[in-house]
């Protein structure tokens, strides 16, 4: 009895073994049976279906058509590039009138000192409270607003005539920028050479190197400007001389006076700068230095 126990403890495993290994074996040959039986009856059904959609709704595939060959363009190609600065209406744009202001904000200082008359008045001024012995009495922040709103006042006609045919036209649209700065020169440059002398822009064309222009009005504004800053000082110093005349007078006769005294030691200027001052209000110093400095532009 126990040995026949043993016997189908051995054997039995091994059978269920053997039958397991034969079930496993023949999953896997089903499994690729069905396989290949669904990938044969794949693409017969797709092709039957695709001729039965274009069979249900009447359409046959059409063949494919050749690509079109592109238009020649209209306008021939052009290797320029223009840039415009005006608006829609012709007017300058908001941005190109930014750009121009602060352009002349910037340059405004060079062009007040050397195409005015500012450079004159400021220095027959500062000769002025020189002669008088007096350093800081005005302040040159007086000086220079004087001068400035003389310069103005001098220089108005001019300016009038630049607003007239110049900026107004251009912020209009009627002239170009190119245009615009041509005809704000032309009236600058007229007045200019009616107080430069001739000697001075025959000095700087000379140094130049260039020939003489055959008119004024052919003579550019380097060769100018230069020129007439250079006339402006002669002038300016003609003016302060006279000016110094009187005033050195005092200074010679105090001194003098304190001398004969045994006043030695004491500083001349000390005593002179009070009669100076009123003989300066007595006169009426400031008139007649700025209606002298006025008249000398008479005509500009």
């Amino acid at each position: 009895m126990s040995s026949g126990a043993a016997v189908c403890s051995r054997v039995c495993p091994r059978a269920a073994r053997a039958t397991t290994i034969v079930f496993l074996f023949i999953a896997v040959v089903a499994g690729i049976l069905l396989l290949t039986a669904t990938g044969a009856h794949a693409a017969p059904a797709s092709s039957s279906h695709a001729s039965l959609s274009h069979a249900s709704w009447g359409i046959s595939p059409a063949d494919p058509t050749p690509p079109s060959t592109p238009a020649p363009p209209t306008v021939p190609p052009s290797g320029n590039i223009t840039i415009g600065i005006n608006g829609v209406d012709g007017t300058p744009s908001q941005t190109v009138l930014t750009l121009v202001g602060i352009t002349l904000l910037s340059i405004a200082p060079a062009l007040l000192i050397m195409m005015t008359s500012f450079t004159k008045i400021f220095v027959v001024l500062a000769m002025t409270r020189n002669a008088l012995s007096l350093q800081s009495i005005p302040p040159n922040q007086v000086i220079a607003g004087l001068a400035l709103f003389l310069s103005l006042f001098i220089m108005w006609p001019v300016l009038t005539d630049i607003n007239t045919h110049a900026v107004q036209p251009y912020l209009t649209g009627h002239i170009d920028f190119t245009h615009a700065v041509t005809a704000a020169s032309e009236p600058l440059k007229t007045w200019m050479l009616k107080f430069t002398r001739q000697d001075d822009i025959a000095l700087m064309t000379r140094i130049a190197g260039r020939h003489n222009p055959p008119g004024p009005q052919s003579l550019d504004l380097i060769t100018l400007i230069p020129a007439f800053i250079i006339s402006e000082l002669r002038s300016a110093f003609i003016i302060g001389f006279v000016i110094f005349v009187p005033f050195l007078v005092i200074d010679l006769v105090v001194s003098a006076a304190l001398m004969s005294m045994g006043m030695m030691m004491l500083p001349p200027v000390m005593i002179s700068l009070p009669f100076k001052i009123l003989l300066f209000v007595l006169v009426d110093g400031w008139g007649l230095v700025i209606t002298s400095l006025v008249k000398s532009y008479a005509g500009g």
